[in-house]
This record gives C-alpha cells, structure tokens and sequence, in this order.
C-alpha cells in the first residue's frame, strides 16, 4: 500500500488518495471493487464489512486476497478493525467521483484578521527584516548573506553513527519526552564541556533548550514586562532585537568604542531600571568586535552597581580562527551572568540544540516556563547530541572547519582587497565567520544590498542590526556557506555593485572626481 497524490476513487480528508500496494490484475480487480462499494454507499461510513471469508467467496477469490485488501485500507485509515467486533468502515472517510471536482463550502465573510492580530505582529525590527527577505533570489547568486555552514562541513555521517548507536541502546526510551531542563546526561558533559573552556558550570544550573535563539526568548519572557527598557549594543544581533521587541521591552542602544560598550553611556542608565544589558563578549555580531578583558571587569561592576543583569551571548564558541588566547566570559568573572550557547554554528544548525546557564534563583523559572512552551526539546537529538560530544567528535569537528574558515576568510579578504575601491578598510576577523564591511557616507548599506542582489551576491545590510535603523552603517559579510573560490567571485560582484552606487551617488552630487572612500 502505498499513499500517492493523485486521482482515485475515495479520498482521506488528508488530501492523499490509495492505491493498492500490489500490481497483481487479480488483487487490483477485487481490491477495486471493494473501493467502489465505500464509493456509491453500498459500505457507508461505520459500515462492518462482511467476514473475509464470507467477502473471499462472494466475490469468488481466496480469503488472503481480502485480508491483504484489508489491510491496506486499514493502514490507510479508511477501515478500522477491532478484534472481536470485526472491520468498519471509518467515520471520517470522504466520498469524492473520479473526475468530480471538489466544490468548497458556500462563500462565507473573511474573518478580519488585520484587527485579531496582535501588536506583536507589527514590531519594528520584524518588520525591517521583512523588507529585505521580500526580495527574490537571483539564480546562481554567491550567498554571503547566510550564517550556515556549506554542506560540506556538516558531519552528518558522524551524526548518523551516534543516532544509529542511540536508537539501538536506548530504543523507546529516547523517543519519548525529555525532562524539562533537558537530559541529564546532556547537561552533565555540557557543564564539563564549558568548565574545560574556562567557563565555571554545573549541569545543575544548565538547561537545555532548542537553540540560542529559544534561550533568548526565554529571558526576554523571563526578565521583561511591556515597556521595561533593555539595554544592547547600538547594533547587535538582529534575532535578539526581534525577541526583545515581541516581548514588548524598550530597547535602548549603547554606544561602543574599541574596547567594548562605553561606560559613560551605562553611566546614564545607572536608575534606568533596565532588566538587562545583552552582550557577545567574543564575537558581536554583525561587527566581529571581541570586548577587551579590562571592560569584561568593568561591566561585571557596573551590572552590580546598577542591578542590571548582564546576558552574554557565545554563540561563536570555539571559532577562534587565529588561535590566539581569549579573554575570560564574563561569566567566568560573575556567576550572576546568564549565558547561553548553542551548536547550530560550530556543528549543525539542524540539530537546533542550544543551552542556557543561569544564576540558580533563576532556573525553575526558565525551566517551567519552557515547559510550558514545548514540553522539552527534542529527547532524540539531546542523546544524539551527548553521545556525538561523549565520543570527542567535537573537538576534531571544531579543528577540522577553523582550518577551513581561516581559508574562506583568507579568500573574502584577499578578493575585497582587489575589487573594492582603495582606502576602503575592515576589521580582520579573528572569531566566527562574519566580516563587518563598513561602508562611508555615498554609500547606503541597503541601496548596495539591493544592488549587489542585482549582481548575484547576497549580503546582510547593516540596518537590520541597529536599535534604529539607522544606528549602524555597514554591511555584514558570511564567508562559511561558500568555498574559497566562490568567495572570490562574490568580492568580485561584490566592487561590482559597490561600483554601480557609487557612479550614481557622483551622478546625483554632479561630482566630477571620485571621492576618497575612508572606512575603518
């Protein structure tokens, strides 16, 4: 038996329609006439078919051929059987002619969503990252918009041995639902994972979550009531922007120099009564920018003396390309930080497997509520998960792809330098795989956006990360979905359409001499 979408005599409500799984003329014959009898009311809905034995003889055929029949119906839902009562034709099974087309319910007035939906729906930030999705994809485009890794260093085979391994020791058992704060066993080698970084943690204050992203949602439902004020970066992670706003906070940016966020700008949020300062230490995103150990101590002492819990975000965790030694979390230097992690970036963005470390006051509000939210993550991916880092397969994964971006990062720079105009400069990225490109005041981030479209690469506008859409100018370039020699084309259509806004900025100005082009 097998479910096909096409034309057949009876149709499931699902919209899938059945075809016997045998080709044998003779089964076909009675397995047809079965059909047609649920078709035309001979078998209506709640009908008990007739015995097997009683049908095998009235339609001259052996009683096997009925029972198989059966079956298939059965396994389709378009039957059901109970042991001692006999087979019944199901409640819910619709009718429909070969050839006869479907006639929808009478018209009824629309329901007027605009006015059901929630204020939510319309918050700033989602609807700025609307604006730039709604453009279509050029066929063959160079993708530097995407912060995923290429196919090719995912490790799926890796991951496919320590799933076969988990569904064959665990069985049912990792089937079911996870407890709230996650698998214990997850939470244990996660705790000792961080500890060997550097960052102090027990499984007891880790819960598990479904990503980083479900770990920032948590907080913002956590920590923020409608029109709390928040604190984050002048330009950060735009899903952390989404998240806040949905949550109703007031969000309010803090300038930052070259050491980290500006303590004179915290300064005047001392009585603010803001309920957080959210924060990547090691890699900020879109920018790459890493925070210098001296402001890490100053920020721990302001969040005391403010009363301001400081959120810091690692999602770069191990993607340090260049090796060089990081500064302490600035959880290693406060237990009172809230940190969350994830392994979408340094492993697969699939699995959707992320954690969150938190002061122990804390924890049976974030765990109940996630609860409460979707009964757990995923138990099969959480074993998966532990047995893949139980192995030490981490480790080596991590090595192998750092190898593999410095060279897509070697590659992007190398191309920027030879296709964008002279004196344009960038920071060299040392963590993750981002490279923040700012761009100067004839160049607006989402006019070269559109127009870098138009030239087949994809890249992310700096406006989507700013509070205001206008806090940030730059634009923000991913060099971990495509291979070096892609990169290069990407730079390549990249001083293209940089190229092209230019001219029409110096069209527009009546300027006669190119402009000098300093970013730093």
């Amino acid at each position: 038996m097998r479910l096909v979408q096409e034309e057949a005599t009876v149709s499931h409500p699902s919209g899938l329609f059945l075809q016997p799984r045998s080709k044998d003329p003779r089964y076909r014959q009675v397995f047809d006439q079965i059909i047609a009898r649920i078709r035309d009311g001979t078998f209506p809905a709640g009908f008990r078919l007739p015995p097997t034995r009683a049908l095998a003889a009235e339609l001259s055929t052996h009683r096997n051929t009925i029972v198989r029949a059966y079956e298939d119906l059965e396994a389709a839902g378009f039957v059901t059987s109970t042991v001692g009562k006999g087979t019944f034709v199901s409640e819910h099974v619709v009718e429909r002619r070969s050839g006869e087309p479907y006639k929808s319910p009478a018209a009824r007035r629309g329901l007027p969503w605009s006015s059901l939906a929630s204020n939510a729906v319309g918050v700033e930030p989602l609807a700025r990252s609307n604006r730039v999705t709604r453009y279509a994809t050029p066929p063959g485009s160079i993708d530097l918009g995407r912060m995923q890794p290429s196919e090719d260093l995912l490790p799926g085979n890796l991951l496919r041995r320590c799933l076969d391994h988990v569904l064959r020791t665990q069985r049912g058992r990792a089937l079911g639902y996870a407890p709230r704060e996650g698998l214990p066993r997850l939470r244990s080698i996660v705790a000792a994972d961080l500890t060997s970084q550097g960052v102090p943690a027990s499984a007891q204050d880790l819960v598990i979550t479904t990503g980083s992203q479900q770990a920032l949602d948590l907080i913002a439902r956590v920590l923020v009531n409608p029109g709390d004020p928040f604190l984050v970066d002048e330009s950060t992670y735009a899903g952390a922007l989404k998240l806040l706003a949905l949550a109703g906070a007031r969000l309010i940016g803090i300038a930052a120099d070259e050491e980290g966020p500006q303590l004179a700008a915290l300064e005047r949020h001392l009585r603010s009564g803001a309920k957080g300062l959210y924060l990547m230490p090691n890699c900020q995103n879109p920018t790459g920018a890493r925070i210098s150990r001296a402001r890490r101590e100053a920020l721990v002492s302001w969040s005391h003396q403010a009363g301001v819990p400081l959120i810091e975000d690692d999602y770069a965790c191990d993607l340090n390309l260049d090796g060089k030694p990081m500064p302490p979390t600035l959880r290693a230097l406060d237990g009172e930080v809230i940190y969350i992690g994830t392994y979408s970036k340094r492993l697969i963005p699939a699995l959707r497997i992320g954690y969150l470390l938190c002061p122990r006051a804390l924890r049976p509000h974030f765990a109940a509520l996630k609860y409460a939210m979707d009964l757990g993550t995923s138990a099969l991916l959480q074993h998966a998960v532990a047995e893949f880092l139980d192995r030490g397969y981490l480790r080596a994964h991590v090595g192998a792809v750092n190898a593999e971006y410095r060279r897509r990062r070697d590659a992007l720079e190398d191309g920027l330098s030879k296709h964008l105009p002279r004196g344009v400069r960038w920071s060299h990225p040392e963590t993750g795989v981002a490279l923040w490109l700012p761009t100067p005041p004839p160049i607006d981030p989402d006019a070269l956006f559109e127009e870098a479209q138009r030239q087949g690469v994809l890249i992310s506008p700096g406006t989507l990360n700013g509070v205001s859409p206008s806090d940030r100018r730059g634009v923000r370039l991913l060099f971990c979905a495509e291979p070096p020699e892609r990169l290069l084309e990407g730079a390549r259509r990249l001083g293209r359409a940089w190229a092209a806004i230019d001219r029409r900025c110096r069209t527009a100005t009546g300027a006669g001499a190119e402009p000098r082009l300093e970013a730093v």
